[in-house]
């Protein structure tokens, strides 16, 4: 059954399955140009279809996508993935207003556990998933005090990922709790199959459980 055209408190009553919001926050600025945004582009589409192989996952984990640049783009709206027919590809243009991005992320998620409550379906804590070459051109740092405070509530998980040399881990380490990861070379796909099977093992849980992660070592080339 297709839910693409039916409000948000509809899809929730007829799947009932516990959530686990995803939200990929990514930087499509200039600097992302050629081969890291056309890996990006790429990692994202195998997120998707390592997902939609689990069928427990793809009916919980719902995936939403906001890209900034040259503007802010929802890319994605929060849907199951199992509902993702196709993501329009990110390109590169523009600054890097992450600031500005991340306050939208964390709208929309908290937006959307109010909307779990409300239908009375259960959910894990939301992932936010940072990745960015370089640093914030705008007034990032309220909205990095907001989403650590969330992560240091267990609100919800954040993971910052820097791509490249330029990315300034320092800033990054501002918005959450976690070390930043530094993704070696271009090992987008590594790092999306990674996030594929973290999301099922967690939609394989109880929600509140402690979830056990896959290692990072397939994309990660710093050692935390």
């Amino acid at each position: 059954m297709s839910y693409n055209n039916l409000a948000f408190d509809d899809a929730l009553i007829l799947n009932p399955a516990p959530r686990c919001a995803c939200m990929l926050v990514l930087d499509a600025s200039s600097s992302m140009g050629g081969q890291p945004i056309s890996q990006l582009n790429c990692g994202v589409q195998r997120f998707i279809e390592e997902v939609q192989k689990d069928e427990v996952a793809s009916c919980s984990v719902e995936l939403g996508m906001i890209t900034f640049g040259h503007q802010i783009e929802f890319k994605q709206p929060m849907v199951t993935v199992d509902e993702v027919t196709e993501v329009a590809p990110v390109e590169a243009n523009g600054m890097t207003p992450m600031g500005q991005a991340v306050d939208l992320a964390i709208n929309e998620l908290e937006s959307r556990k109010q909307e779990y409550q409300k239908a009375g379906v259960s959910y894990y804590q939301p992932w936010l998933i940072l990745m960015t070459d370089g640093e914030p051109n705008d007034e990032w740092q309220a909205a990095a005090r907001r989403l650590r405070a969330l992560a240091e509530n267990k609100k919800m998980v954040v993971l910052c990922v820097a791509i490249g040399d330029d990315a300034n881990l320092e800033v990054l380490s501002q918005f959450s709790v976690l070390p930043p990861k530094k993704l070696a070379g271009l090992k987008f796909s590594e790092f999306f199959i990674w996030l594929s099977q973290s999301m099922q093992r967690v939609s394989a849980s109880i929600p509140g459980d402690r979830v056990s992660l896959p290692p990072t070592d397939s994309w990660d080339s710093i050692d935390v």
